[in-house]
C-alpha cells in the first residue's frame, strides 16, 4: 500500500477585521486639520521669502536693544520677588479650590452623578476661559492691583489642576479606601487617610508644574494690570524703550529657565523618576532635590525598639527629618509670598456688592456692527493656532529623537537635547511674540513664530517621554531579525508611540488656539486685539461676546480633540 499523498495547500489566513465607522471618520478629521494647518501656513504668508525680508529690520532691531539697560538690583528684586509671590499664592490657592473639585470629580470619589457632573463642567469651564479673559472681568469688578490678578491665574488653573488630580485618584489602588469604609470610617475619615495620602506626589508634581505655567502666563498679564515684572516689561514696550525692555524679558527668561528645572527634577524625584547617570547643571540640580526631597517608596515592616515592643510612629532619622524641613520651608514660603503679594482687601465687601452692576455691562453679549470683522479675527486666530502646530511639530520631532535616551546615539546627546527643551520651555511665548513683531511687524505671522517655538518644547519633551517609554521587548525581537537602527526605530519604537504623538499633537493644537487668542493683545493678530480695544474702551458687551466665541471655539477644538484621541488610542 503506498504512503499517502500530501498536497501543498495553504491554510487560509483569518480576514483582516474592517476598520469601523469612528476610526475612518478619525482619520479623516486628522487630514483635514492636516490639509488646514498646511494651508494656514501658506494664508499667512510664512515662507523663506518672508523670512529674508525680514533680516534687515532683525539688525536694526538688535543694534537698537544693545547695551541692556538693567533695573537697579534693589529694584529688580522688589519686581522679582513681587512677581513669585503673585504666582505662589495663585498656584496655592488653585491647588485649595482644585482639591475639592477633583474629589468630586473622580468616579470613585465623588458622591453622586449630579455632583460629578458638576465637578466635571466647573473643570471644562475653567480650561476654556483663558486666563487673560478671566483677568480683564475680574480687574474691572476689583479695580488694579494683586488680589484679581491672582484669582485670575487661579481659577483658569483649576482646569488643569482639577482633572490631572481628579485622573490621579481615578487610578489609585482602592484597597486601603476599602479597608477604612469596611472599619467603619466615614467619608471624610476614608479620603484624608487613604486617597490624600496615596495621590500625594502627584498632587505636588503637578502643582509645581502648574507654578511654572502660571510664572510665564504672569508675564502676559502684566499688559492689563498685574504687578511684577510682566508689568514692568509692558510699560518698558510700550514706551518703545527696548534696551529696558529686552533686559527685563532676560531676566523672565533666566528665571523662567532656573523655576522649569528646579521643579522638573523635584517632580522627577517625587514619581521616583530620578536619574543617577545626568551630568552637569542637570546632575547638579538632581542632587540639589535629592537633598530635600524623598522619593515615594513601598510600605515598609513596623520597626521595633530595642525593648521588642512596636513602634507606631516613625523615626526621626535623616528621610524624615529632610520631609519635615520641605514642609516647613514650604508653609514658610507661602507665608511670605501672602504677606508680599500686598493683597488689598479693604474694598472687598464694596466691590461685592457692586458685582451684579459690573456683570451687568457685560450682558447682553453684542458684537455691535462688527459681527464680520470679529468672525474673521477668530478665523486668523485658528489659522494661527494650526500653523504654529504644524511647524512646531516639524521641529519638535527631530528634538524629540535626539532627546530620548533609547533612541539618540548616545547619553551626552540625550542630554544635550533634553536641556535644548528646558530652554525653550522656559522662554515665554509674549516675550518671543513681541521679539517677532519688531521684525516683522504687527500681523498674526509673529504670533505664529512664537507660538511655533513654544511648541517645540512641549512636543519635543511629550515626543522625548513617549519614546522612552516604549516597549524594549518588540524592539529586541525586530532587531533580532537583522534589521538596521533606523529599522528598529520605524518598525518598532515610532509605530509603538504613533498614537501617543497623535494625541500629543492635538493637545498642542488646543493650547496654540487658546495662546493665539491671548498673543493678539501685544498686535500678534487675531481676535486677542480686539478683545483687549474693546475692554480699554469700556464696551463690555463687545468684550463679552468675544469671550463667548473664545469659549465656543475651545470647546469645539477640544471636543474633537478627546474624540479623536479615544478613538484611534
Amino acid at each position: 500500500m503506498g504512503a499517502p499523498r500530501t498536497t501543498n495547500t495553504e491554510i487560509p489566513l483569518p480576514p483582516r477585521p474592517r476598520p469601523s465607522v469612528n476610526r475612518i471618520a478619525a482619520w479623516s478629521a486628522l487630514f483635514v486639520l492636516l490639509t488646514a494647518a498646511i494651508w494656514s501656513v501658506a494664508a499667512l504668508e510664512i515662507n523663506v521669502a518672508s523670512m529674508v525680508r525680514s533680516l534687515d529690520n532683525a539688525a536694526n532691531f538688535f543694534s537698537r536693544m544693545f547695551p541692556l539697560d538693567f533695573p537697579p538690583l534693589g529694584e529688580l528684586l522688589v519686581m522679582t520677588g513681587q512677581t513669585l509671590a503673585i504666582v505662589i499664592v495663585a498656584t496655592v490657592l488653585a491647588v485649595v479650590l482644585s482639591l475639592p473639585v477633583s474629589i468630586f470629580a473622580a468616579a470613585n470619589t465623588t458622591s453622586g452623578p449630579v455632583m460629578r457632573g458638576v465637578a466635571r463642567t466647573i473643570i471644562v469651564v475653567c480650561r476654556a476661559v483663558p486666563d487673560l479673559i478671566f483677568a480683564i472681568v475680574l480687574f474691572r469688578i476689583f479695580g488694579l492691583g494683586a488680589f484679581p490678578g491672582i484669582l485670575a491665574l487661579g481659577l483658569h488653573s483649576i482646569g488643569m489642576i482639577g482633572k490631572l488630580y481628579a485622573d490621579a485618584i481615578e487610578q489609585m489602588d482602592g484597597g486601603p479606601a476599602e479597608a477604612v469604609r469596611s472599619a467603619g470610617g466615614s467619608r471624610v475619615q476614608w479620603i484624608t487617610s487613604t486617597v490624600i495620602p496615596q495621590v500625594m506626589p502627584q498632587l505636588i508634581a503637578t502643582a509645581l508644574h502648574r507654578f511654572d505655567i502660571n510664572l510665564r502666563t504672569s508675564v502676559l498679564l502684566g499688559y492689563v494690570g498685574l504687578g511684577g515684572l510682566g508689568l514692568e516689561l509692558a510699560n518698558a514696550l510700550r514706551t518703545m524703550q527696548y534696551q529696558r525692555g529686552i533686559a527685563l524679558a532676560l531676566i523672565i527668561l533666566l528665571l523662567c529657565i532656573a523655576v522649569e528645572m528646579l521643579s522638573g527634577v523635584i517632580r522627577a524625584t517625587l514619581l521616583g523618576r530620578v536619574s543617577t547617570e545626568r551630568s552637569g547643571l542637570l546632575g547638579f540640580i538632581d542632587r540639589i532635590a535629592a537633598g530635600w526631597v524623598t522619593a515615594p517608596r513601598g510600605g515598609s515592616e513596623p520597626q521595633r525598639t530595642r525593648h521588642g515592643t512596636m513602634r507606631i510612629a516613625p523615626q526621626w532619622d535623616s528621610e524624615r527629618i529632610r520631609r519635615f524641613a520641605g514642609v516647613a520651608l514650604t508653609i514658610a514660603v507661602v507665608a511670605l509670598a501672602t504677606v508680599y503679594a500686598d493683597m488689598d482687601f479693604s474694598t472687598l465687601f464694596d466691590d461685592l456688592l457692586a458685582l451684579p452692576q459690573v456683570l451687568g455691562m457685560f450682558l447682553p453679549p453684542s458684537p455691535q456692527d462688527l459681527l464680520d470683522v470679529l468672525v474673521e479675527a477668530m478665523l486668523v486666530t485658528i489659522q494661527i493656532g494650526l500653523a504654529a502646530t504644524l511647524l512646531g511639530l516639524v521641529l519638535a520631532v527631530p528634538i524629540g529623537i535626539l532627546a530620548a535616551r533609547n533612541v539618540a546615539p548616545s547619553v551626552g546627546v540625550a542630554n544635550l537635547f533634553r536641556t535644548i527643551i528646558v530652554i525653550i520651555r522656559g522662554l515665554p511665548e509674549l516675550i518671543l511674540a513681541i521679539v517677532f513683531i519688531v521684525i516683522t511687524g504687527l500681523g498674526p505671522v509673529p504670533g505664529t513664530l512664537a507660538l511655533a517655538i513654544g511648541s517645540v518644547g512641549l512636543l519635543g519633551k511629550l515626543i522625548a517621554d513617549s519614546l522612552e517609554e516604549t516597549d524594549v521587548r518588540v524592539q529586541d525581537a525586530v532587531r533580532a531579525t537583522g534589521a538596521t537602527g533606523i529599522q528598529v526605530f520605524f518598525a518598532a519604537t515610532l509605530r509603538q508611540t504613533a498614537p501617543q504623538i497623535i494625541a500629543h499633537v492635538l493637545y498642542q493644537l488646543d493650547v496654540n488656539i487658546r495662546s493665539a487668542t491671548l498673543l493678539g493683545i501685544v498686535g500678534a493678530g487675531g481676535i486677542g486685539f480686539f478683545l483687549i480695544n474693546a475692554s480699554r474702551v469700556q464696551e463690555f458687551d463687545v468684550v463679552a461676546f468675544i469671550i463667548a466665541m473664545v469659549i465656543v471655539t475651545v470647546l469645539a477644538v477640544e471636543a474633537v480633540a478627546v474624540w479623536t484621541r479615544r478613538v484611534l488610542r
